[in-house]
């Protein structure tokens, strides 16, 4: 017996374009509602009365709700596919964090906080892997690449989301206010992007056997034992690293490293977030033009220099300058990931999965490895495997090469 894997009656430019832009303000919502909750982190540790550690394990949650959302992911998407499977998780994503603010306020109780914030994580990371996997389609349907402008519009999200929770703190909003207020718009403004979305299965009309591997828990799981998903997953693993490892750690090695002032150490900071995201622009014009392959390798090249230039040069504005080609060198690794990943429809929600996953674990294991090496050597120094990661991902890169062009179904 077979079922029809999808089947497309054609859709306009409008509706394509209509369906890119809902994706545009579900990636903007994701980020909004992310750094919403890290801007109101001190706030939450001092209304908890809790020490730093604890704050840590509680911080922890969303880490450990992310993993679990990761690996049932492919299979939720497999059953009810990524549109439903957004509007679903985000609604009750945004349950969960607003649970997690009353839990602050009311009481308060840190187990009700952790509660909401392992639903959070957990079906923010199900969302991920939906919105990555939407994403991809609708990149192959434009057929340009749009993927790292998804990416982009996250980062819009973070900066937005980081000013509203500046504001709320200066204003001495009450935290569960404000993350019930952030929960509405995220929950309403997702309902609402959802209705133009597309089926991931829009590009193929192909039968789909009942025995076929991707329509089976067994079958999904085996994508872990394909090598060019793992070699996808090495790329992501690289440039997740060399992404995350600044985001905890690169204003403090300016101020311990370095010896500059702490608020410098934040500027700078900010130079490789706005470094990232004008890389992330940029990047589609440079992977339409010349391919993925050579985007990554050039991309891992321009970090490793980027890398180079903050560890070993002790001047201010060379360092700051290597931060500006470290950022512009690791804004690709992550989205282009994702496209490849999703190369295959028939496949594709397993693999964006197992790349998505393993690239959470390098955002979570990163920051530790590099504290407990910075512990022992400094932080500068310790940069030295964020520097032999990205140029491993760099030799991994041509995993990543685009397929034959699909035969897409459009007026």
């Amino acid at each position: 017996m077979t079922v029809t894997q999808s089947r497309s009656a054609g859709l306009t430019r409008p509706q394509v374009l209509a369906w890119r832009n809902a994706l545009f303000a579900i990636f903007g919502l994701c980020g909004l509602s992310m750094a919403s909750w890290a801007s109101r982190i001190p706030a939450v540790k001092e209304a908890l009365g809790v020490s730093t550690s604890s704050m840590g394990i509680l911080i922890f949650g969303i880490a450990a709700g992310s993993i679990v959302g990761l690996l049932a992911s492919s299979h939720i998407i497999a059953r009810i596919g990524a549109r439903r499977t957004i509007a679903v998780v985000l609604t009750v994503g945004a349950v969960g964090f607003a649970l997690a603010g009353f839990g602050v306020t009311v009481g308060p109780s840190y187990a009700v906080v952790m509660v909401g914030l392992i639903i959070f994580g957990s079906m923010f990371s199900i969302c991920d892997v939906a919105m990555n996997l939407q994403g991809a389609v609708n990149e192959r349907v434009l057929a340009r690449s749009v993927m790292p402008i998804f990416h982009a519009f996250f980062s819009f999200g973070t900066v937005v989301g980081a000013a509203l929770g500046a504001g709320a703190e200066a204003i001495r909003l009450p935290i569960a206010t404000h993350l019930l207020v952030v929960a509405v718009i995220f929950a309403g403004g997702a309902l609402v992007s959802v209705r133009f979305l597309q089926s991931e299965h829009i590009i193929t009309e192909e039968a789909v056997s009942h025995d076929d591997h991707s329509m089976t828990w067994r079958g999904r799981l085996s994508i872990w034992r394909d090598p060019r998903t793992l070699l996808i997953g090495l790329v992501v693993l690289g440039m997740a690293f060399t992404e995350g490892s600044a985001n905890d750690w690169l204003a403090l090695a300016m101020v311990e490293g370095h010896g500059t002032a702490k608020a410098t150490g934040a500027l700078v900071l900010g130079i490789f977030v706005a470094s990232m995201t004008v890389g992330r622009l940029a990047g589609v014009s440079l992977l339409d033009r010349f391919g993925r392959v050579p985007v990554l390798r050039g991309s891992a090249v321009l970090a490793a220099i980027g890398l180079v230039m903050v560890i070993f040069v002790p001047v201010l504005w060379v360092s700051i300058v290597g931060v500006v080609f470290w950022g512009l060198g690791a804004s690709l690794g992550f989205p282009v990931g994702m496209s490849a990943a999703a190369d295959d429809p028939k496949t594709a929600a397993a693999r964006v999965s197992a790349v998505a996953t393993i690239g959470y674990f390098a955002f979570l294991v990163g920051p530790p490895v590099i504290g407990f090496l910075g512990q022992q050597i400094g932080l500068l120094p310790a940069l030295l495997v964020v520097l032999v990661l990205v140029l491993v991902a760099g030799l991994a890169s041509g995993s990543a090469r685009e397929p034959l062009p699909p035969k897409v179904m459009a007026n």
